[in-house]
């Protein structure tokens, strides 16, 4: 039996991968994707609306608690400074990426189920 006002609702979720308590989620996704576009810690937290202090902290306290290195910056110099994604973190964000595609699209299959949209 599906009601008329289902027909006003959306599914939403969240997903996120978690270590020991420290969680790679939308949020460390989506600044680390934005260093690797812009190859600029300041500019991803400038574009997330967020310190630079406080992606920095975010950065390294996944590095500790997860074991891997997500950023190599260089300062200064000729061309200017700049960070990159470290192969490790290149691959944890596409493969996220990837599942993050595949959850959304096992949640719609699911919704358009259960709620007939």
């Amino acid at each position: 039996m599906h009601f008329s006002w289902f027909k006003v609702l959306k599914p939403g979720y969240k997903v996120w991968l978690e270590k020991d308590g420290v969680v790679f989620g939308d949020g460390l996704f989506e600044l680390l994707s934005l260093i690797h576009n812009y190859g600029s810690i300041s500019q991803a937290a400038k574009l997330m609306d967020m310190s630079y202090r406080a992606a920095w902290g975010k950065i390294k306290v996944f590095e500790k608690q997860w074991g891997i290195s997500l950023v190599l910056s260089q300062t200064g110099g000729e061309s200017g400074g700049g960070t990159v994604l470290t192969p490790a973190a290149v691959e944890l964000v596409e493969c996220y990426r990837c599942f993050n595609n595949d959850m959304k699209s096992a949640m719609e299959k699911s919704f358009k189920h259960w709620f007939g949209k």
